[in-house]
């Protein structure tokens, strides 16, 4: 299915949902870990993206990383999965996510040197000292990546 979350939204409309998601952790040498600047909602969040139909965890990790960041990367190991808290979106949209996380290499590609309909920037932070954050979940995904990688 080409988009099937906007196929899902044109049946429902703005009606909360449950969806699946994947995001990965990327650290460079000094334990800071690589974030995204959204299009959608101008605040921070873990590279990553929805699940499309048919797709494990796993291959939407691999594709939303490089489509986020420009980044080929590999999955090192999963670090849970996170399912507390909904999103609200600009455009009315609502969802309570689940998804799973984790931590992965970098393997190819580069970051994206240019704003993307996705990404507005790229930054590597310290967890002691993040960015406004796009959710809740977004806060509790690094919490507990400080706690398991640092």
């Amino acid at each position: 299915m080409a988009n099937y979350i906007q196929e899902i939204r044109a049946l429902v409309g703005h009606k909360p949902i449950i969806l699946n998601a994947a995001g990965g952790i990327l650290l460079n040498d000094r334990q800071q870990v690589l974030l995204n600047l959204r299009t959608d909602t101008h605040n921070w969040s873990l590279p990553g993206g929805y699940l499309e139909y048919g797709e494990t965890y796993a291959q939407a990790m691999v594709r939303e990383y490089k489509e986020d960041s420009g980044i080929d990367v590999k999955i090192v190991r999963s670090l849970g999965v996170f399912d507390k808290g909904e999103t609200r979106y600009p455009n009315g949209d609502v969802t309570q996510v689940i998804c799973q996380l984790y931590l992965v290499a970098a393997v190819g590609g580069h970051t994206l040197d240019q704003a993307t309909d996705e990404t507005l920037d790229l930054q590597y932070f310290d967890f002691d000292q993040l960015p406004p954050l796009l959710n809740d979940q977004t806060a509790e995904m690094l919490a507990a990546a400080k706690q398991q990688l640092v």
